[in-house]
């Protein structure tokens, strides 16, 4: 028997809000179209539990790209908790992961040429994901993460990561991504699950 969401928990698509629209500035009209990254990734590869806009009962999360930084936000729900009034810890690392790996494919993107945002993002995947937890991070505030690459190779892109609450610096991220490897690339139709 499938139990049924209760209604006072938001749903998936509720706890997420993208990061607003920067205020138009001159040459950047493009901006305003800018997907979230994650939108863009091909749909055989969106299935991941923290940013897959194909999985039903994920996290979604969802990061934009402006001026070389890529921002997230993201509402946690009550069922995010670790001890009453604060956020489980590995939800923060799974953030912090499904951003980075995001803010990795835009650098790489924007190094080829390709606009962020606009063009298909490929997929990149964790080689090291190290999560530094600062304060304990409240259960109620939105949660905003920036992060930005800071070395950018033909196969791996190193990433950090900043995780606020009300302002505060909880979590801090450092990132290996490097390039989906072929043998990873299997598409899910006619797949049995």
């Amino acid at each position: 028997m499938a139990s049924r969401p209760s209604p006072d928990v938001p749903s998936a698509e509720s706890r997420v809000r993208v990061w607003p629209a920067l205020a138009p500035t001159p040459g950047a009209a493009e901006s305003l179209s800018m997907k979230p990254l994650q939108d863009l990734y091909p749909d055989d590869f969106s299935h991941c539990y923290g940013c897959g806009r194909l999985n039903a009962d994920g996290l979604h999360v969802k990061s934009e790209w402006h001026d070389g930084e890529a921002v997230a936000r993201f509402q946690p729900a009550p069922q995010h908790i670790a001890l009453p009034g604060f956020v489980y810890g590995g939800l923060i690392a799974s953030l912090i992961d499904c951003h980075a790996m995001a803010t990795a494919a835009a650098a790489s993107m924007e190094k080829a040429g390709a606009t962020p945002g606009v063009d298909q993002t490929p997929r990149f995947v964790t080689a090291s994901l190290q999560v530094d937890y600062l304060r304990p991070t409240p259960l109620g505030p939105e949660l905003e993460l920036r992060s930005r690459a800071t070395e950018v190779g033909e196969r791996k892109v190193l990433v950090e990561v900043v995780l606020r609450a009300d302002n505060a610096e909880c979590a801090r991220g450092r990132v290996v991504a490097v390039r989906m490897p072929a043998g990873m690339a299997q598409p899910t139709s006619g797949r049995s699950r």
